[in-house]
């Protein structure tokens, strides 16, 4: 059983016809592009106005926690929806080719380049003598940085072996020990905001990279009919996975920004600034998954709920970056 995919419906004939939905997607991606523009250029606009000083190489910390958590994502999506077809009756056997060693691979030398500022006492190094590898084993963020860089090595490899399966422990040792990095011993409740992390960045991996995969796997398929029903399931998966990514994002944020201070935050500070736009980019894909949820239910040819959700996958690229750099900036309250 094979499914079709009906003719392009457009909006009248001659030259002035286009497919339908492309233009609202474009819309969309621009609107939120516009939303996410000042905090995706860097921390000096974020910045500007507060009165708060940019530490020494803000940006570039912002940009290596990007591709970790890039990185990261990947290899947790492609696990995720490999197990969903695995699932589905009749799924071909066709997988796209993997991207787990390449990420593995940038999320190493992000790890590393993250380690190397650890190791020169969270400063940018000026030369290769300036950092202290020994001094990693004698601190608690040197040990999560370490640990971060073994979880990526490992991952690497296990990708490349015949169980690639097994790259599942040395991420799930990544995420943990970026959830207790995020959280230092001196913050109030520390193990509460890491288990918080723990779930936001697991939810967000399977998320974005299974979102991605799927994609992916929707293309080597074609015309498959177990297409549309992986990502009918996917979409089903995410929106639980929504839900847990805004209860622990909203529990987060109120940990730093009580309730009374939450609107001057949000526009008086870096952290509240990027915070912002990362909701309007939460909003935006919402919206964009809702739309393919609609599609995918209702349209002559399911397939068509592929324009939203490529839109989606770009709208949650800019999202990662923007999570990015909110880690890089100063929380505005100091614990």
């Amino acid at each position: 059983m094979t499914l079709t995919r009906p003719p392009s419906r457009t909006t009248g004939t001659g030259r002035h016809a286009r497919p339908t939905g492309t233009g609202r997607t474009v819309a969309v991606l621009v609107l939120v592009v516009l939303a996410a523009l000042i905090p995706v250029l860097g921390p000096s606009p974020a910045l500007h106005g507060t009165g708060e000083a940019e530490a020494p190489g803000t940006g570039g910390i912002a940009l290596l926690r990007t591709v970790l958590f890039a990185a990261l994502s990947v290899p947790v999506g492609e696990l995720f929806v490999n197990r969903l077809a695995r699932s589905l009756p009749g799924a071909p056997p066709q997988r796209p080719r993997s991207w787990a060693p390449y990420a593995a691979a940038a999320g190493f030398v992000a790890a590393l380049g993250l380690a190397s500022v650890v190791a020169t006492g969270n400063l940018v190094p000026d030369s290769a003598a300036d950092i202290d590898v020994g001094g990693l084993y004698s601190t608690r963020d040197g040990k999560l940085a370490l640990l971060e860089v073994n979880g990526f090595l490992a991952a690497g490899l296990c990708a490349t072996s015949r169980r690639p399966g097994l790259q599942v422990w040395p991420l799930a040792a990544v995420i943990v020990a970026e959830a207790l990095r995020a959280h230092p011993t001196t913050e109030y409740s520390p193990l509460l905001g890491s288990g918080l992390t723990l779930v936001h960045l697991t939810c967000a991996s399977l998320w974005v990279g299974g979102l991605l995969y799927a994609l992916r796997t929707l293309r080597t398929w074609r015309e498959a009919a177990a297409g549309p029903a992986l990502l009918g399931l996917y979409a089903r998966v995410a929106a639980v996975l929504l839900a847990a990514i805004t209860a622990t994002g909203v529990c987060s944020s109120l940990r730093r920004m009580p309730p009374g201070t939450i609107v001057d935050q949000l526009t008086d500070t870096a952290y509240g600034r990027v915070l912002l736009a990362k909701v309007i980019l939460m909003v935006a894909v919402a919206a964009l998954a809702l739309w393919a949820r609609i599609r995918l239910g209702r349209a002559a040819d399911p397939l068509t709920a592929c324009v939203p959700a490529r839109a989606e996958v770009a709208a949650l690229g800019f999202m990662v970056a923007v999570s990015g750099l909110l880690t890089a900036l100063p929380v505005p309250i100091r614990w």
